[in-house]
């Protein structure tokens, strides 16, 4: 592999410097943490930045806990993290389905839940899930601190709503009430390294409408909430899914490309959809699927 680009490198070892170095001078800077997306895209010429800023030696960006009822994720905090996470696993288990399910052991040792976020392209496996959980996007520059609803975050391919100058130092998602049902289902054409053909992932909290949001079958992960909002008017058994699932079509907007055809993407979405449905409510019912088993 070669990447043929005249690069400065930056290895902070504070925010304060991180910042600083941000603020020095203009460019087209790259922030890296596991570098799975970075450095791929550098060796593609899908980016050309003059300038990497390395944040793997910044203290506290790899903080992964429980604060005030959420689940507080630093933007270092990688997959495999959040698989071998016993607070996630008893708090939030749906994120380590989801987590596990990200490429290969390889690439969810480096890879970030955060970095999947910022790299935005439209099959992220973070994205629809912290969507229906209500995640929030904790960001930082010289001029202070700012939040950003994850409802808001997703722009458009490969953009979001970062501005110049900031880092993203954690996401924090808030702990669902007991008695949750949550699940997330992934179709890829391997059960190995493959991004996802579509995903989609459900929360069903108690006395609270559906939460549902759907990936790589849009520009961005995209809320269903038309499906949402039937699933809550009129409960959650088998005429219910039926309708919600014949409302799909006009939710995602998928189209045809190398790994599926905008046809399959759609039926499978209807079936995908119609699972994770099924698995979460009986999660919530304590008696569905154990977390981690492929619903697809």
């Amino acid at each position: 592999m070669t990447i043929s680009l005249d690069l400065a490198y930056h290895a902070p070892a504070s925010l304060d410097e991180t910042l600083e170095i941000l603020s020095e001078q203009a460019g087209r800077t790259v922030l890296l943490a596991g570098g799975t997306d970075v450095v791929p895209s550098l060796r593609d010429d899908l980016i050309s930045p003059n300038r990497i800023v390395d944040l793997k030696r910044v203290e506290g960006l790899g903080d992964l806990a429980v604060i005030d009822g959420a689940l507080h994720v630093g933007c270092l905090v990688t997959f495999s993290d959040l698989i071998g996470s016993p607070a996630v696993h008893a708090r939030l288990p749906v994120l380590a389905e989801m987590a596990g399910m990200v490429a290969s052991v390889g690439i969810r040792n480096r890879a970030t839940l955060v970095g999947n976020i910022c790299s935005a392209v439209p099959s992220c496996d973070a994205g629809p899930l912290l969507l229906a959980l209500g995640a929030r996007v904790h960001l930082v520059s010289r001029e202070g601190v700012r939040t950003v609803d994850v409802d808001d975050w997703f722009e458009g391919p490969r953009r979001t709503a970062i501005r110049s100058g900031e880092v993203v130092t954690h996401v924090t998602i808030p702990l669902p009430a007991s008695g949750h049902g949550a699940a997330y289902a992934r179709l890829s054409r391997t059960r190995g390294e493959d991004l996802a053909q579509a995903c989609v992932a459900v929360v069903l909290e108690p006395g609270d409408r559906p939460r549902i949001a759907f990936g790589a079958v849009a520009p961005t992960p995209v809320r269903a909430r038309r499906i949402e909002a039937l699933l809550h008017a009129q409960g959650l058994d088998a005429g219910a899914i039926d309708a919600a699932v014949g409302l799909v079509a006009e939710e995602v907007a998928p189209i045809t490309d190398v790994r599926a055809t905008r046809r399959y993407r759609l039926a499978m979405c209807e079936v995908m959809l119609r699972r994770a449905v099924t698995a979460a409510a009986g999660r919530a019912a304590g008696d569905g699927p154990v977390h981690g088993t492929p619903l697809m």
